[in-house]
């Protein structure tokens, strides 16, 4: 599960039904949810005898606590509505449009260039466990690196330039920069 927040694309769960225990735990672990509004989500091995333990590391970093322990020390679950409400999941949808939404959530993204959306993730990832200080700092530099990258130069002249941005998705300073050091 500790991938999903280290690999550079962003992780979509499409879910159509009950997601119990890990089923549960990769929803909250993924960095968009879209759920179904028959869906529910549940942590229910108290009820035979096993504490959902580690989906409870995800839920409780994907919901309010008091959210979380009523999961994890009932096993009840919970609709999709109340997943969307609690964080849970980003969108709730009718079921037959729920393939539609998530592939047009997904080709949006893909729209945008891989780069900064790779550069965004890891820094939001990195900046949640740090103090406010901390992470304003960290951000900062990710924006200076972001502005040094080709995707973020090519993004700035098209806007001034009242045009579409076309994506090199290239890691790495842009050739104006490399030319002025």
């Amino acid at each position: 599960m500790k991938i999903i927040q280290t690999i550079p694309v962003p992780v979509i769960a499409e879910v159509n039904g009950l997601a119990t225990a890990a089923g549960c735990q990769l929803v909250a672990s993924c960095d968009i949810a879209v759920a179904s509004e028959k869906s529910r989500f549940a942590t229910p091995g108290v009820n035979v005898g096993l504490f959902c333990s580690t989906p409870a590391v995800a839920l409780g970093r994907a919901v309010p606590r008091k959210v979380a322990l009523e999961m994890l020390f009932t096993g009840e679950p919970i609709s999709a509505h109340d997943a969307l409400l609690h964080g849970l999941v980003s969108k709730v949808v009718p079921e037959e449009s729920l393939m539609k939404e998530t592939k047009r959530i997904a080709q949006r993204i893909c729209q945008t260039s891989h780069s900064v959306v790779a550069l965004g993730k890891a820094t939001f990832y990195r900046q949640m466990a740090q103090s406010l200080n901390d992470a304003y700092r960290l951000t900062s530099h990710a924006m200076v690196e972001n502005l040094a990258l080709k995707d973020g130069q090519e993004g700035i002249n098209a806007f001034v330039q009242k045009r579409k941005p076309v994506w090199t998705n290239i890691k790495g300073i842009s050739k104006d920069d490399k030319e002025d050091k």
